[in-house]
């Protein structure tokens, strides 16, 4: 499938009454399809799906057309949606340990990348904390210094194991047995319920 076709089929999959936050709808998509403008369409249902949930199809259209246009953030996004479509979403307010006490010194990339461990109050079965492994998505910049902070998604191995969280827990991050980071939930949802006939 073409890109302009698989753009179009993920902008079917979108309610007209949808918007985003500067107003724009589906119907601006399609100007900018008719325009033969498919990187500022797929930007434009990108922002659409996160204004709203979507289905898995709308994201995986998306995620084959940013990869056919080789646009590797866009679809490794993409991919990132149709996972949390899958399983859920999770948000957290992260502040990473300054550089001069913490273990990491280069910057850690945003994109998805990057599977850390976390500590979530979960036991291991000697009794002691358990670790869970979470690809970590940093929102809006496409990495986190040393010592800063910035709202992330996480991705986690196991979801089951992560069903307990809510809003204001405090878990931490780990790229070893130090503490890495801090971060408060801010949001969980979980998947839509399979339909049922």
């Amino acid at each position: 499938m073409d890109v302009p076709r698989l753009l179009e089929a993920a902008s079917l999959l979108v309610p007209e009454e949808a918007a985003t936050e500067n107003d724009l709808t589906v119907n601006d998509v399609w100007e900018h399809l008719a325009h033969d403008e498919w990187e500022v369409a797929l930007q434009l249902l990108e922002e659409l799906g996160d204004a709203q949930p979507l289905p898995l199809g709308f994201w995986q259209d998306l995620a084959r057309a940013a990869e056919q246009m080789r646009l590797d953030r866009s679809a490794a996004w993409c991919h990132w949606r149709c996972y949390e479509t899958r399983h859920g979403i999770i948000r957290a307010d992260l502040a990473l340990g300054p550089a001069d006490e913490a273990r990491r010194r280069s910057p850690l990339p945003g994109a998805g990348v990057l599977r850390p461990m976390w500590n979530i109050g979960n036991r291991a079965p000697d009794g002691g904390p358990g670790l869970d492994i979470a690809a970590l998505w940093v929102e809006f910049a496409p990495c986190l210094e040393p010592g800063g902070r910035a709202a992330v998604r996480l991705a986690p191995l196991e979801p089951s194991r992560w069903r307990h969280l809510r809003p204001g827990h405090v878990i931490t991050m780990h790229e070893d047995r130090t503490v890495a980071g801090t971060a408060v939930v801010l949001d969980v949802r979980r998947p839509p319920a399979p339909a049922t006939a």
